[in-house]
């Protein structure tokens, strides 16, 4: 009689047994939730310059922006006093550099993961 319900007590945790990783073993996870894409608006720039670009070189604020790139600087986007980091395709980031945009993506802490450009 023991091993019968020592079967049956297996028998039962073998219907929800967990991996390692906290996660079911079938392969269905928890349910994620998206983070819904929003609109954002400023001008996109870089984190070195920011809102302000150098009148010192003598660049447009593109061609200053896309300078700092090419620096090692990255993109952001400035919206009054708030800076967000993009995270996003660089050609498209390269093309709206220095103009006022709207921006779709996601935002995670501080960057957006760009989905869509659109200058303004």
């Amino acid at each position: 009689m023991p091993a019968v319900r020592a079967f049956a007590f297996v028998l039962a945790l073998g219907t929800t047994i967990v991996g390692a990783s906290g996660e079911p073993e079938s392969g269905q996870g928890k349910p994620s939730f998206a983070i819904q894409p929003q609109t954002y608006e400023g001008m996109i720039t870089d984190t070195h310059c920011g809102a302000k670009h150098s009148t010192a070189i003598g660049e447009t604020a593109t061609d200053c922006t896309i300078i700092c790139i090419r620096a090692g600087e990255h993109f952001v986007l400035v919206d009054g006093d708030t800076t967000y980091l993009l995270d996003g395709d660089l050609f498209v980031l390269k093309r709206a550099a220095g103009k006022r945009v709207r921006i779709i993506g996601s935002l995670n802490g501080k960057t957006i993961s760009v989905t869509a450009v659109v200058t303004t």
